[in-house]
């Protein structure tokens, strides 16, 4: 397995992962909806709020998962949401997406980022140290469908205290059709 950080010149592949992974699992319109979100990301997502990392194996795309920033108005924390994340629907249950989770946290750490959340299924994401928050440890950006999957892992050593202010999240996941 091959882990990347670079997205660069690769958007097209990723953004059809994306859409034929929740396509398959989801729906076709949920897979377009994913799909441009991804595009979106991609495209209007600074540098410094953006990690993509993907895994491949033989040179062909296995999997893929997008960090970017969510900030809180009071609070210094270097905080990003891990969403959204795609295994190709061949190699799902294979350890690909756990592989590359496990990565893509231990990048981020060392890159100084102190809180992953994500917003997922907690019996997946948990197997990668993610726990369940509540709403007044992290507050989402937008009202949660499903708040049993607002999840968050300390990527420090401190305890993770609640996070303060007002969250704000990059344009691309500014809609509450997301959440």
């Amino acid at each position: 397995m091959e882990f990347s950080a670079d997205s660069r010149d690769r958007a097209e592949e990723i953004i059809a992962l994306f859409e034929s992974t929740f396509g398959a699992s989801e729906g076709a319109e949920e897979g377009r909806l994913i799909g441009t979100l991804v595009k979106n990301l991609l495209e209007t997502t600074k540098d410094e709020d953006l990690a993509v990392f993907t895994a491949r194996e033989g040179g062909v795309l296995a999997g893929a998962i997008i960090f970017s920033r969510l900030a809180y108005d009071e609070d210094a924390r270097i905080v990003f949401l891990l969403a959204p994340v795609a295994v190709e629907t061949t190699r799902q249950g294979q350890g690909i997406g756990q592989a590359l989770l496990n990565h893509g946290l231990a990048v981020m750490r060392d890159r100084g980022a102190d809180v992953a959340i994500t917003y997922g299924d907690p019996a997946y994401y948990g197997k990668v140290g993610f726990a369940p928050i509540g709403e007044d440890t992290a507050a989402p950006p937008h009202p949660l469908q499903q708040p049993e999957g607002w999840l968050a892992q300390n990527l420090t050593t401190r305890p993770l205290d609640p996070l303060k202010g007002r969250a704000r999240c990059v344009p691309a996941f500014d809609d509450p059709a997301y959440w």
